[in-house]
């Protein structure tokens, strides 16, 4: 029934996300493994993007193939590669194993297959199991089958992405080079990524573009993603902190200066707006600039032209506008602080970056990136969250969003090696490492009525969305899901027997079937 599954999943119109997690959970449950994991090949690293069996930061782990004997020798051949039981070799998913929360994989099968999308290498498929010879010749044939369906599936959810952002793939962007440059954005949220597919139209038009949002939330990285996005991701994308700027040089940090404008300028000097010329320039809090720059910098966007300090004709420049602010620039207008003019023509196109606490069990992902990258940093074989600290992460308001959920991580990991813990050991975080402040908010959804955006798991593996009034779940999916669990539903009520679900359900049994088979239900 597993290719049946399958082929049900790549007809059905899924959710990219669901087909995904779908494929791996129905691997998982056919092979007995204790866990899959489906990762991508991104550069030199491989990053999680479908999980079965491991805790839900593991999708935020960024895995550098180099320091990860197991996946380097699965992805340097085409075959089903195996490891024995006793294998020396470190396995990438200790502690982070579901239901062995903080042990270590001592006695264990592991086996995984390198996968190919039209003939590029993509990644690979890990499954493990706790107990030994779980995994045999024949388990192992099975896998080595199942690999083109993989790929279909994987080739199937990278051309509804494509669909979806309403752009095709050209010619002088690869495929593979996109996608690293899109990891930098970590979560599965659906506030996140209706605010990703927005971006990517956007990306493609010249309008200037407002990033807004509170301190921490990552304007850069989504400012990134835009130009990396956009016609011009070719050309330089120049990023001005506005901020830093002394309000003495500003005017020659952005124009640039000819040589003797003013004491000190021994050599002419071009602009960050001549640097980004072709391309992209980022005014990163922008609402920091001096209300002398900020005309100057209206004419700039009104005519195309910049004029450097000390010379007397202006110059052509071909500069596409992202800005950010941490500020109510309207706020700012009022107060007499902004120019009214220069707002308009920043924010033709506002985009408001989400907070962290609104971005549901998002945080767990990028705990689980945060935690990789101080496992490395430290040295230690492994690094994780117990659960009671995952539900403290949840609680949190994080006023300081991303960048103080980074520094909570990197705070507590060492205070735990100073406090004795053993690099060589499976470090486990309590919540007394994490030391979080009082301002508890229900974020993740494990606790009272949660109205933020959540990825849940049932009984049956079904992935569903709890979101926010602002942000729905598609159509698609609330329909996917109901017609499952009401399915489900009412072969539990007739004890396994169709026919008498299908009369629950008031429709034709062979209609039942087919229903049944595309939302990957088993059939006796």
């Amino acid at each position: 029934m597993l290719y049946e599954t399958l082929q049900a999943d790549l007809t059905a119109e899924l959710p990219s996300a669901v087909r995904l997690q779908n494929l791996v959970r129905a691997v998982r449950e056919y092979f007995g493994a204790g866990a899959v994991c489906l990762l991508r090949l991104e550069g030199d690293a491989l990053n999680p993007v479908a999980v079965d069996g491991l805790v839900q930061e593991a999708l935020g782990r960024r895995f550098i193939v180099a320091r990860h004997p197991r996946l380097a020798a699965i992805l340097a051949k085409q075959d089903v590669v195996s490891f024995e039981p006793d294998s020396i070799l470190p396995d990438p998913y200790d502690g982070l194993l579901e239901h062995k929360v903080g042990q270590p994989l001592h006695v264990h099968d592991c086996m995984g297959v390198s996968l190919y999308v039209e003939g590029d290498l993509w990644g690979l498929l890990t499954l493990d199991a706790p107990q030994a010879d779980t995994f045999n010749e024949e388990t192992r044939a099975h896998l080595q089958r199942l690999t083109l369906t993989i790929a279909a599936a994987i080739r199937m959810t990278r051309l509804e992405q494509e669909v979806r952002s309403l752009r095709l793939v050209r010619q002088d962007a690869p495929t593979q080079g996109r996608e690293q440059r899109q990891g930098n954005i970590l979560g599965q949220s659906a506030r996140l990524n209706a605010l990703l597919q927005e971006l990517d139209v956007v990306a493609d038009s010249e309008l200037p573009v407002l990033l807004t949002g509170e301190t921490g939330v990552g304007k850069d990285l989504f400012a990134h993603r835009l130009h990396q996005q956009s016609r011009r991701r070719r050309q330089p994308l120049v990023q001005v902190n506005c901020a830093a700027l002394p309000e003495s040089l500003a005017e020659s940090e952005l124009f640039g200066h000819v040589k003797g404008a003013f004491s000190g300028a021994l050599h002419a000097r071009a602009g960050r707006f001549e640097a980004a010329d072709g391309g992209t320039l980022f005014l990163d809090e922008v609402g920091e600039l001096p209300l002398g720059i900020q005309a100057k910098l209206l004419r700039t966007l009104q005519n195309g032209e910049i004029q450097r300090l000390g010379e007397d004709a202006p110059r052509k420049v071909d500069v596409r506008i992202i800005a950010a602010t941490n500020r109510q620039l309207h706020d700012s207008v009022r107060d007499g602080h902004f120019r009214a003019d220069l707002y308009h023509r920043l924010s033709v196109y506002p985009v408001p970056i989400p907070p962290l606490r609104e971005r549901g069990r998002d945080v767990l992902v990028l705990a689980g990136h945060f935690l990789e990258l101080n496992r490395t940093r430290l040295g230690v074989r492994s690094l994780r969250l117990s659960p009671a600290s995952e539900l403290a992460l949840c609680r949190y308001s994080w006023p300081g969003n991303v960048r103080e959920l980074e520094h909570v991580i990197s705070r507590a990991a060492i205070k735990a090696i100073s406090q004795g813990a053993a690099r060589e050991d499976i470090i486990t975080l309590e919540p007394e490492l994490l030391d979080l402040a009082a301002g508890l908010v229900n974020v993740c959804g494990e606790v009272g009525n949660d109205s933020n955006t959540a990825l849940n798991t049932t009984k049956g593996g079904l992935v569903t969305a709890n979101t926010p009034s602002t942000v729905p779940a598609s159509l698609q999916l609330v329909t996917y899901q109901a017609q499952r669990h009401a399915v489900e539903q009412a072969l539990a009520h007739s004890k396994g027997n169709w026919a008498k679900a299908a009369r629950v359900l008031e429709i034709d049994a062979s209609n039942l079937h087919k229903l049944a088979k595309r939302l990957g239900l088993k059939q006796a």
